[in-house]
């Protein structure tokens, strides 16, 4: 087990180290300066070349890269260019909504999956499993932000039971912070839950085919029993997988669905840190997301054991 956990430890920390080259390469060839963004067209050539060594940006690629790197090991992500704070601040303020949403969409998702999965597989070629997979259909089909548009029209415009965007804050009261991010949650989870309902039913058709499962019922335990303590625990090691790759895609669908219901989060702040070249924003999101992606592949690694 040690051994086991030395080895995915390892690559876990290779990956990210992977995850940290190719994120500063990528934003250091695109085009577009920002100082010049930061002071205009029309900047005096004095005050460029300030700003530009305050930046950092007359230093070579490699020195900048390595200092970026100890930053963020001792907790320093830098000062934002377009908001003239610390990084790290504006982090924490935006995954107190990125987080939460991610995790409730994740729960909504699991829950939902497994439920319509193990029915389906329960009722495999019966009308029961035909809907289940047709909804699945429809629901990998649909466009989760093209989905939240509509939840917006259906709940918020027509029916008035939740606003159309905006977050309140934790401060104004956990159910209606709650109640703001019911909606973005369930346009995110609904795409997840389809995947994971299909994965889960063929899971559990495979494994209910195994000799064990036959003897478990040949013993004596009824349909129920033997679907839930044997089939379902030992059909979860796929769909497990598959839960872990479908964190990385809430996270990158918060980054439209937040901009959809115009919430203040992860995903809006690189979007807005794109569009003003905040460089320094921009490395520290995008690396802090790969992170947590990499982080939930590592959880799922140890949860096989």
């Amino acid at each position: 087990m040690s051994v086991f956990l030395a080895k995915r430890f390892a690559t876990f920390v290779a990956t990210m180290l992977g995850a940290s080259i190719v994120v500063f390469l990528v934003l250091e060839i695109l085009p577009g300066d920002p100082a010049m963004v930061i002071l205009g067209p029309n900047a005096d050539e004095d005050a460029y070349v300030a700003l530009a060594k305050q930046l950092g940006l007359d230093r070579p690629m490699f020195e900048r890269y390595v200092d970026w790197i100890i930053g963020l090991l001792t907790g320093n992500l830098g000062i934002s260019y377009a908001y003239s704070v610390p990084v790290w601040d504006l982090l924490l303020e935006r995954m107190a909504l990125t987080v939460p949403l991610a995790l409730i969409a994740m729960v909504m998702s699991t829950v939902a999956a497994l439920v319509l999965g193990v029915y389906a597989a329960s009722r495999h070629n019966k009308p029961g499993d035909y809907g289940v997979m047709a909804f699945s259909q429809l629901g990998i089909a649909v466009p989760n932000f093209w989905f939240g548009i509509l939840l917006i029209l259906l709940f918020s415009v027509y029916l008035r039971w939740f606003s159309s965007g905006g977050f309140p804050g934790w401060e104004e009261g956990v159910w209606l912070a709650l109640k703001s991010l019911l909606l973005p949650a369930v346009a995110l989870a609904t795409v997840q839950t389809a995947i994971l309902a299909r994965t889960t039913r063929s899971s559990v058709l495979e494994t209910s085919r195994e000799d064990y499962v036959r003897t478990a019922r040949a013993k004596g335990l009824n349909a129920s029993a033997t679907l839930w303590r044997h089939v379902l625990r030992n059909a979860l090691i796929p769909v497990i997988t598959i839960m872990g790759l479908q964190f990385a895609n809430l996270l990158a669908g918060t980054i439209v669905i937040e901009n959809v219901f115009y919430l203040p989060g992860l995903g809006r702040l690189v979007f807005q840190a794109i569009a003003n070249r905040d460089l320094v924003v921009v490395k520290d999101v995008v690396l802090f997301l790969a992170a947590m992606v990499i982080i939930v592949n590592f959880l799922v690694d140890l949860a096989y054991a």
